[in-house]
């Protein structure tokens, strides 16, 4: 269960990061400042945060027309989710139960 919990914990700060980065990025464009490498920016996809980089990208208009962006972000998107459900499957993790019992904890304060 820690796992998992860790995971979920991982991925929203991971998501919200690149999803920042992009946002950035897209000021220090307008702006003509120092940018932060592409490289920087699909590695944020590459290591979980797939979905802020994906939502990051339309909400900014940013990236949009760079091929390897629309193509690489949601492969990883698709390769984090296979990733995960084979984690959790594999792992004999019961994410609905996991979740409740966060809640019950949570719901204590």
């Amino acid at each position: 269960m820690i796992y998992t919990i860790i995971l979920i914990a991982y991925l929203v700060f991971i998501n919200i990061l690149a999803f920042i980065l992009f946002g950035v990025d897209k000021k220090h464009a307008v702006r003509h400042k120092r940018r932060i490498p592409e490289s920087a920016l699909l590695w944020m996809a590459r290591l979980g945060g797939g979905i802020g980089s994906w939502i990051a990208m339309f909400v900014f208009h940013h990236k949009k027309k760079h091929t390897k962006f629309m193509v690489l972000v949601p492969l990883w998107i698709t390769l984090w989710t296979i990733g995960i459900v084979l984690f959790i499957a594999l792992g004999n993790g019961n994410l609905q139960e996991e979740l409740e019992i966060v809640r019950s904890r949570f719901n204590r304060f």
